[in-house]
């Protein structure tokens, strides 16, 4: 039996030569330059040593991490190219997930962007730059090749430049009857006499030493407090008459003037509204000579009075103006209180006079 010659081992890496055996004969093959005595050949398997087995982890390493990353781009690539075609995708069934990462059941609300993502616009989470999702077309624009049925145009009035406030409403001219001497809207003129003919109010008061009715007491103070307080002082000469009285006065002028002329400066006895109580006749302070005189109406007083009176519900009663209605000569001095309520509607009416307001006969003439 021939026995196989044993093939001597390479020297241990380190180890001194001396240290061999040296009944083991050299390998007379010289040893190529490109192998190592860590590692040997197929021919010639060396000892690797201690330190081998760590040099060769240590050179996969990196191989191995190398080939996660490009697994890692891979996937991240495909997912990009895959939110793109969704993008431009007209329409159509969804793609199904990748099986490695299912969709989510709903789909979650997406956060804010940062003020860096706001200026650079969206990125995907490996840093490549995303195209801006194509913003909704605005509705009442129709899609192309598609007709949209056309709207006739509505006729819209035009808006005028200046809108007329709406219409007030008048005030209830019923409230106080016009022929009982007793009610504040009472009428009195030639031609509608008081009732009884005699007939005396029984509630009169007293300011400044002449008798009203209580309804005027407040107001004429009222008056003559604001005509002091922009420097016009205004005397009473008369207010409150009786029947008796008012026979006495129009005697008198029809001794000095006639008769035909006191009946145009003076009322008959039953035939005045002084004796209502609702009437006062004021006289003038800086010129007392136009007292009772038709030059009244440009003193001072007979202008304040004009502008102001109708403020505290008095109205100058006999005008120029209404002359024909009420029968009498003008009397800048003669005011009437019929209340603020009433001075309202008659201006707003346009009218001067409680004849025409109410509607009631007038003139310049006595029946019979």
């Amino acid at each position: 039996m021939t026995t196989r010659p044993q093939q001597p081992r390479a020297p241990r890496p380190g180890a001194h030569r001396g240290s061999a055996s040296s009944s083991a004969p050299a390998d007379p093959r010289p040893v190529p330059a490109d192998v190592s005595p860590a590692h040997g050949d197929r021919g010639h398997a060396a000892d690797p040593g201690p330190g081998a087995a760590d040099h060769r982890a240590a050179h996969r390493r990196p191989r191995r991490a190398s080939r996660v990353a490009q697994v890692a781009s891979v996937a991240v690539l495909g997912g990009l190219l895959a939110a793109v075609a969704l993008q431009d995708a007209p329409g159509g069934p969804a793609p199904e997930a990748a099986p490695e990462r299912p969709a989510p059941a709903a789909r979650a609300e997406a956060p804010e962007p940062t003020a860096r993502e706001s200026a650079s616009g969206p990125s995907s989470a490996g840093g490549a730059r995303l195209d801006p999702v194509p913003a909704p077309a605005p509705t009442g624009i129709a899609a192309p090749g598609r007709t949209t049925p056309s709207v006739p145009p509505v006729d819209v009035p035009a808006t005028p430049g200046t809108l007329a406030p709406p219409a007030r409403v008048g005030l209830d001219l019923t409230l106080h009857p016009t022929d009982d001497p007793a009610s504040p809207w009472v009428v009195v003129n030639k031609v509608r006499p008081l009732t009884p003919a005699d007939w005396a109010p029984g509630d009169l008061v007293v300011v400044q030493g002449y008798q009203v009715r209580p309804a005027v007491a407040e107001p004429l103070a009222q008056l003559l407090t604001a005509a002091a307080a922009d420097g016009v002082t205004f005397p009473i000469h008369s207010a409150y008459r009786s029947h008796a009285y008012q026979q006495g006065v129009h005697a008198d002028w029809a001794a000095r003037v006639g008769q035909a002329r006191a009946d145009e400066v003076s009322a008959r006895p039953g035939h005045s509204e002084h004796q209502t109580g609702l009437a006062v006749d004021l006289g003038s302070s800086t010129r007392p000579e136009c007292d009772f005189q038709d030059c009244y109406a440009e003193t001072d007083e007979g202008r304040w009075l004009a502008a102001r009176a109708g403020e505290f519900g008095f109205v100058v009663r006999y005008t120029a103006e209404n002359r024909g209605v009420t029968g009498y000569a003008p009397e800048g001095w003669h005011l009437r209180w019929v209340g603020t309520e009433l001075v309202a509607e008659m201006e707003r009416r346009g009218v001067t006079t409680l004849e025409e307001l109410f509607g009631v006969p007038g003139g310049a003439t006595y029946p019979g």
